[in-house]
């Protein structure tokens, strides 16, 4: 760190040697810019992770914390759907020992722009550690350490003194921790149960113990009888986790309380992991788990509870790229599942992959062949993000976890160093055929179901219910429609709902109940499980 502070004196002594004999001085270097980040003296030991310092012009702040956040300390911190409002740089450290600096290096890894290049202006800075390396999934946890936010009045970034962060304390509380425990201090036995289940498929394939984990959630009544029950399975978007999980099915018991919902046991599955999501897909990078799920965990279960363990008495829901999962374990597990509804799935034909069709001729995920740029998020009609920005974001936060790398964990082949090969080069946004022909062969739902129709149409024809709204932020709603005519033109009686001007985070909205929807499909799916049986919903 110190050797970039003696070059620029020697420089100096150059440039005061070569004007004293006459001869021409060099031009000054370009302006490049750093920022000092010291790492407390309170802390516990050397730390480790990723070190991200975020900047925001403060004329655009508002003052104000996230609303879904409960606390009051200031942050500094990126957005999807504004992706360029705040500046980041990142640099990886090793066993840093506290009251030691770190001088960070703002313009080699930062999005949108090497710091250097932005305008002089008042600016709110943030240094925070990532310690675990899951920044681009779940943001800040309770593992990770900052910095207070430091206003830098007049900043020109590389001009003058570097702004001094000091790590401090880790972050406060999210909104998220705080209701699962408040909800965990409320359950009662005989209500909610956890499972963790050790799968020895997934244990062998990752050679250390691996489980499957998930919430137990039952329906009222069921300790006063000895009836059996349907059962629901159920997972997570991208984002989610255990605590996600178990909040959603605290909802669903309620609902079945108040008789908005029927009377069915669900379980809340988890499919998180550092890489991202795995989605219960099988896949060579994280391993069997559509396999595990279905000949280990479900018959695990269904010795320990009173399920339904019959085909129409399994059913499958999830959202976004938990809707992604479900439809492909009702495609490939037909034989297991009574049918699946699924909810904003992630793309089911790869001739639109969020827009880009990943079958054109020499496809780029940042281009059209107009060379405008690809929108990967909207609201309201207007553009909030593109692919490229969403990327290049990624790419900065680290290496892991991000929904882009999600997909290439899920669907990519080995590659040579045994990371799953890119689908496409993050710097051009060009799109590597060979990569994409295996993703169709094992993960395009539109291309398996017509090449498995033979074998699997009569257990899949009237299985698949998908809804998605039409102003969809993720452009789903696109490859929806593809699917949906390739499953009509097969014979297929899909069940597919477009709901007008629904976005991907309003679409479960029933009235004034937002998750209307919800009690909708498990209606849907009771009637299957009991056809002619009468649950008394209640009256509105």
């Amino acid at each position: 760190m110190k050797m970039r502070v003696c070059l620029g004196r020697v420089a100096a002594v150059a440039v005061l040697l070569l004007c004293a004999v006459g001869l021409p001085a060099q031009e000054a270097a370009p302006r490049h810019a750093y920022v000092r980040v010291v790492v407390g003296k309170d802390l516990p030991g050397p730390v480790s992770g990723r070190l991200l310092v975020f900047a925001k012009n403060a004329a655009a702040d508002t003052g104000k914390k996230d609303e879904h956040e409960p606390g009051t300390k200031k942050e500094v911190d990126i957005s999807e759907f504004h992706p360029t409002n705040t500046a980041v740089a990142a640099v990886e450290i090793h066993d840093v020992a506290p009251g030691s600096a770190v001088e960070v290096d703002l313009d080699r890894v930062a999005f949108p722009q090497p710091f250097a290049s932005m305008q002089r202006a008042d600016y709110e800075l943030q240094a925070v550690l990532d310690t675990d390396h899951n920044y681009n999934y779940s943001g800040r946890d309770a593992g990770d350490w900052q910095a207070e936010v430091v206003e830098a009045k007049g900043w020109e970034p590389g001009v003058g003194s570097e702004p001094v962060l000091t790590l401090t304390s880790h972050p406060e509380p999210g909104q998220r921790a705080v209701t699962v425990t408040k909800a965990l201090a409320e359950v009662k036995q005989g209500e909610v149960e956890k499972a963790e289940f050790e799968s020895a498929l997934l244990t062998k394939f990752w050679g250390k113990p691996t489980y499957i984990r998930g919430w137990v959630i039952l329906p009222p009544g069921y300790n006063a009888n000895a009836r059996t029950y349907p059962t629901l399975y159920w997972t997570h978007g991208f984002g989610g986790n255990m605590d996600y999980s178990l909040i959603t099915g605290l909802g669903m018991r309620k609902a079945m309380v108040e008789r908005k919902a029927p009377p069915m046991i669900c379980v809340m599955l988890d499919e998180s992991l550092p890489e991202g999501t795995h989605e219960f897909a099988d896949s060579v990078n994280n391993g069997p788990w559509g396999a595990a799920l279905t000949r280990e965990f479900i018959p695990w279960l269904e010795s320990k509870y009173r399920m339904d363990a019959r085909r129409n008495g399994r059913f499958l829901n999830g959202h976004s790229s938990g809707g992604w999962a479900t439809l492909q374990l009702q495609v490939n597990y037909p034989q297991i599942f009574g049918g699946t509804w699924s909810t904003s799935p992630d793309p089911s034909d790869f001739h639109d992959f969020t827009g880009p069709d990943l079958y054109a001729a020499h496809p780029n995920l940042y281009h059209k062949p107009d060379g405008s740029a690809w929108p990967i998020m909207r609201e309201k009609g207007q553009v909030q993000a593109t692919m490229e920005q969403l990327a290049k974001l990624e790419a900065v936060l680290g290496p892991y976890g991000g929904q882009l790398a999600s997909f290439d964990w899920v669907f990519s082949p080995k590659g040579p160093s045994g990371a799953p090969e890119p689908m496409f080069d993050r710097k051009t946004g060009d799109v590597d055929p060979k990569v994409v022909d295996y993703w169709r062969d094992h993960y395009d739902l539109a291309h398996l179901t017509e090449e498995h129709w033979a074998k699997n149409g009569d257990l899949l024809k009237g299985r698949i219910h998908l809804f998605v709204g039409t102003a969809d932020t993720f452009y789903l709603d696109g490859s929806a429609r593809l699917f949906e005519a390739r499953l009509k033109k097969l014979g297929a009686d899909p069940h597919f709902t477009y709901i007008p001007d629904r976005t991907h985070f309003d679409l479960y909205n029933v009235g004034d109940d937002r998750m209307g929807l919800m009690w909708e499909i498990m209606s849907e799916m009771y009637a299957v499980a009991r056809p002619g049986v009468n649950w008394k919903k209640a009256a509105k």
